[in-house]
Order: structure tokens, then C-alpha cells, then sequence
């Protein structure tokens, strides 16, 4: 029987609240501990393994976008229907928030902690970790998002081998990672990067906008680029 819409809206806010706690969780608390942290690489590795792991645990119920720009990418591939677009948005910016919100609570009980560190935020310019600018932010943001939603959508095409999809996008989510961390923190997800930005304010919500904007294009392009190359001929 088809999971009700609430379940759905459920399921998407606490699969974005893991990967938010998971993924940004990993860069705070466990990045940058002095011979143990995890670095760049684990954190990737982190990011990955949030939507591997819940696209098993909530994929069956809703789709397991947790991501509005995914969200937008599969209305556009005509995937998802338009009317629970909005819904989907909400519940999805919603358990990011809450899951900054956890994170902070977490994060603070460290003598010393200042959100004035990045608290994992994504941004460009003097805000970017390697100092890239707003331009190659734009760029990378479009192009990884472009990427995964075509990673998704033939991940999940009903041609494609079953069972397999959120290891694909898990994977492909950590190589995405492991390419741009340096360029803008990676953001590929509007709700990851509202859930951490929010609690930084000042810069971080000032260069928000970029992590809307570029991933949603990306993800109308990834779709239409799928369209192009894997509609079937039959």
C-alpha cells in the first residue's frame, strides 16, 4: 500500500536530519581532532554514507530525496509529481534545521566553541576553504549537482540493476565530496546548507543564496540531461 503523504513528509524530514547530522556532524566534531580527526576524506566518506544508509531505511517510503534541489531535479525529469514539491522542500529544510540545532547543542558542550569557525557552513570567497571564488563556486556547485541528479536518476531507472541505487548515490554523494570540500564545503543540497547556516548567521547567511540557486540549477540540468541520454528508444 502506498505510504500516506505525512509519512512521507516524516520520512524526509528525519532522513534530512541524519544526513545534516551525519554529514556536518563529521566535520565538526571529528574533522579537525588533532591525529585522530578524520579529515576531508572521512568526512566525504560520512556524507556518503547518510544517504546510502537511509535510502535503504526510508527509500521505500519516500523516495529518500533529502534535498530540494534533488526534489526539483526529479519534477523536472518527470520522476516526482509537482504538487508535493513544496512539501518536500518543507520537511526537508526543516529536519536540516533541526538537525543543526542538535549539532550546536552538542558541538557547544566543547569548552571553547565558537560557530564563528564555519560550524561546517558552506561559502565562497574569503569563506570557502580553499579561497576559491564565487565564480568557481557557482561553477562546481551546478556541475556536482548536474552530475548526481544523473547519478540518481539511472541509479534508479527501472532498466537499471535493482537494489543497487543507494550504493551508487552514496558513493557517487562521497565523490562529489572528496572533489569540491576545498571549493565551497560542499553544499549539492539547499536544506544541508540552511540546517548549519542559520546557527553562523552573519556570512554564512549572507552567501546562502549561491548554495539555493546553483544547486536547483543543477538539478534541472542533471535532469534534462538524462532525459536527453537515457530516455529508451523501445
Amino acid at each position: 500500500m502506498e505510504p500516506s503523504n505525512t509519512k512521507k513528509y516524516g520520512a524526509e524530514f528525519f532522513g534530512t536530519f541524519w544526513l545534516v547530522l551525519g554529514g556536518c556532524g563529521s566535520a565538526v566534531l571529528a574533522a579537525g581532532v588533532p591525529d585522530l580527526g578524520i579529515g576531508f576524506a572521512g568526512v566525504s566518506l560520512a556524507f556518503g554514507l547518510t544517504v546510502l544508509t537511509m535510502a535503504y531505511a526510508i527509500g521505500h517510503i519516500s523516495g529518500c530525496h533529502l534535498n530540494p534541489a534533488v526534489s526539483v531535479g526529479l519534477v523536472a525529469a518527470g520522476r516526482f509529481p509537482a504538487a508535493q514539491l513544496l512539501p518536500y522542500i518543507v520537511a526537508q529544510v526543516l529536519g536540516g534545521i533541526a538537525a543543526g540545532g542538535v549539532l550546536y547543542l552538542i558541538a557547544s558542550g566543547k569548552a571553547g566553541f565558537d560557530v564563528a569557525g564555519g560550524f561546517a557552513s558552506n561559502g565562497y570567497g574569503e569563506h570557502s576553504p580553499g579561497q576559491y571564488s564565487l565564480l568557481a563556486a557557482l561553477v562546481c556547485e551546478v556541475v556536482m549537482t548536474a552530475m548526481f541528479l544523473l547519478i540518481i536518476l539511472g541509479a534508479t531507472d527501472k532498466r537499471a540493476p535493482a537494489g543497487f541505487a543507494p550504493i551508487a548515490i552514496g558513493l557517487a554523494l562521497t565523490l562529489i565530496h572528496l572533489i569540491s570540500i576545498p571549493v565551497t564545503n560542499t553544499s549539492v543540497n539547499p536544506a544541508r546548507s540552511t540546517g548549519v547556516a542559520l546557527y553562523v548567521g552573519d556570512w554564512a547567511v549572507a552567501q546562502l543564496w549561491l548554495f539555493w540557486v546553483a544547486p536547483i540549477i543543477g538539478g534541472v540540468i542533471g535532469a534534462g540531461l538524462y532525459r536527453f541520454c537515457g530516455k529508451s528508444e523501445d
